[in-house]
């Protein structure tokens, strides 16, 4: 299963935590120092809030979160034919999780990951506070 990734920049993690917890009736999965993530079933969602890396209500990045490396692999190949410019991380740590991942930039400098979690980690959010080491901005998909 796949599932859409919202990471939000929010200004008070407690107060967030406790909004999105009522909003979609579910606890959070995993709650750090400046950190809390969310796996919602339905709709099927992981919401990923980051205290202080941005403007509060801000996004911080995009993504779509799978289930195998295996995964990450061919949307990295399709992103590549379709011409975009990617940045692969492999078994890179970010948001308290082991992680395979590819990012692209969408438009109006939305940053996308497309990433499966490998194990747990102790490294924070400080990966999402900078933006991707992606340089050029992708180009608009080709329709052939």
């Amino acid at each position: 299963m796949a599932r859409l990734q919202l990471a939000l920049n929010v200004a008070d993690l407690d107060e967030a935590v406790a909004f999105y917890s009522a909003y979609f009736d579910t606890a959070p999965a995993k709650v750090r120092p400046g950190y809390a993530n969310f796996a919602i079933e339905s709709p099927p969602l992981k919401l990923v809030l980051i205290e202080g890396a941005g403007a509060p209500g801000s996004i911080n990045h995009l993504g779509v979160e799978v289930t195998t490396s295996e995964h990450v692999a061919a949307a990295t190949q399709r992103f590549r034919d379709i011409g975009w410019d990617v940045d692969v991380e492999e078994s890179t740590s970010c948001c308290y999780a082991v992680q395979d991942k590819v990012w692209v930039h969408g438009p109006d400098a939305t940053r996308w990951e497309t990433y499966v979690v490998l194990a747990e980690s102790q490294v924070g959010a400080e990966c999402c506070s900078e933006p991707s080491p992606v340089a050029v901005a992708s180009p608009s998909p080709r329709r052939d």
